[in-house]
């Protein structure tokens, strides 16, 4: 970064963390639950857990960073912590899978909600609209997307405040019906619904080296980032439940504009709605700021031609490489789909990110700080490990993709660094 370049500050980065996190997930992922698991209470523990997960990992990325204060995320904790090739799988899944094919999936979204207020225009249009907005934005720099980002954030988290408020006094009296009898597996279809729903504790990580006092800061950031968003989803699946009877929302997509209008009327729906498309520009905005820095710390390292290596971070070659990528993706559905079922591979590095600090711990057991060790890191991994087996288990066609992807990624470092070796 160039000498004088603004730096992120705290505020900054819990709002990176809190937008990153709060897409549509939470806004859907109840209604499919209620389908499989018709119980208020086993429902809430549900969302309970996949929080205590999403904190576990929180603390234990704010130990990385202090082992590793550097941009780039998994990329750099792997290439440091296990093997350079594993950094380099997580570096192209984290273009491919981990911020182009959610950016292209929240704008094919946010244009399905702008649709109506628009006169109609094609849903990809006004995504191509957003995404082209905001990668002009982060592209000429900090001080223009961060204020952008900022306000937006701010704007969000101020509706849904003001909604839960005027909600919660209105919400009639549910009597509880016949407890539903637990299920294993139907509970741990759950987990991995909404531990996807709370990804993205770890997006300041990307940027850590654009961040002030990275060592302090970020570890700080990732936990009051994960809290807000964990009382903002409890908060939220609590009016969703006990508002009515879960008939109303069980297997509903739009559970949120259900609720809100079933309390409130047409107009708190409409405000609710605005309140759903904000949340995704905010996260397009977070994954247009944090994912070309993944790409530039790459290319620092010979990963990727020298275009890619911007005086000033991320860069217009980034953004550009990012933004192109995501039009691909939206504007061709067949290959969206495919990358969406392999999001299971987000949690193998992440998993694998753990495994490298307690690598480290265990050879600089003095220098090495790990929160809690080593129950939080063996936690977090635990439920993790039990989450991504049971999306292969449940999903294993989409899951071979996710793997043949690893490999693949794995044996183009192979040929790369032979080539270079040569």
């Amino acid at each position: 970064m160039a000498i004088g370049s603004p730096k992120i500050g705290l505020l900054g980065a819990v709002f990176l963390v809190v937008a990153n996190m709060m897409g549509t997930g939470i806004f859907t992922t109840t209604g499919f639950l209620v389908a499989d698991m018709p119980s208020r209470t086993w429902v809430m523990v549900a969302w309970m857990i996949g929080g205590g997960v999403a904190l576990l990992g929180s603390l234990c990325y704010g130990d990385l960073i202090r082992q590793w204060p550097a941009s780039g995320g998994e990329y750099l904790f792997l290439s440091q912590s296990l093997h350079p090739s594993l950094g380099y799988v997580a570096g192209w899944l984290s273009l491919l899978v981990g911020f182009s094919a959610p950016v292209a999936a929240a704008c094919h979204a946010a244009g399905s909600y702008l649709q109506p207020w628009l006169w109609g225009v094609d849903e990809r249009w006004v995504g191509t609209s957003c995404l082209v907005l905001f990668s002009f934005f982060h592209g000429k720099g900090l001080r223009w997307g961060g204020h952008l980002q900022n306000g937006l954030v701010l704007l969000k988290l101020i509706i849904l405040v003001l909604c839960v408020i005027w909600v919660i006094p209105r919400m009639p009296e549910i009597e509880t019906g016949p407890s539903w009898e637990f299920e294993l597996d139907t509970f741990s279809v759950s987990l991995v619904w909404i531990y996807f729903s709370y990804c993205g504790w770890n997006a300041a990580v990307y940027l850590a080296g654009e961040i002030a006092r990275p060592t302090q800061t970020v570890p700080i950031a990732l936990i009051l980032g994960t809290l807000i968003v964990i009382i903002f989803y409890l908060a939220l699946n609590l009016i969703f439940l006990w508002a009515g009877p879960l008939e109303y929302i069980a297997g509903k997509e739009n559970i949120a504009t259900i609720t809100f209008e079933s309390l409130g009327g047409p107009i708190l729906g409409k405000v609710l709605t605005f309140a759903i498309v904000i949340a995704l520009l905010t996260s397009v905005s977070a994954m247009t700021m944090a994912g070309p820095r993944v790409y530039a710390q790459m290319a620092e390292d010979g990963y990727l031609p020298e275009i890619f290596t911007p005086a000033n971070q991320p860069g217009w070659t980034n953004i550009l490489l990012q933004g192109v990528l995501a039009l691909l993706m939206l504007w061709i559905p067949s290959f969206q789909g495919l990358i969406a079922y392999m999001g299971f591979t987000l949690g193998i590095g992440a998993s694998l990110s753990i495994i490298g600090l307690m690598k480290r711990k265990r050879q600089h057991p003095k220098t090495c700080q790990v929160t809690g060790w080593p129950w939080v890191p063996g936690a977090f991994l635990m439920v993790v490990s039990w989450v991504t087996l049971f999306s292969i288990w449940r999903e294993p066609i989409p899951s071979l993709f996710g793997i043949l992807t690893l490999l693949i990624g794995w044996l183009v470092w192979w040929c790369q660094r032979s080539s270079h070796s040569t």
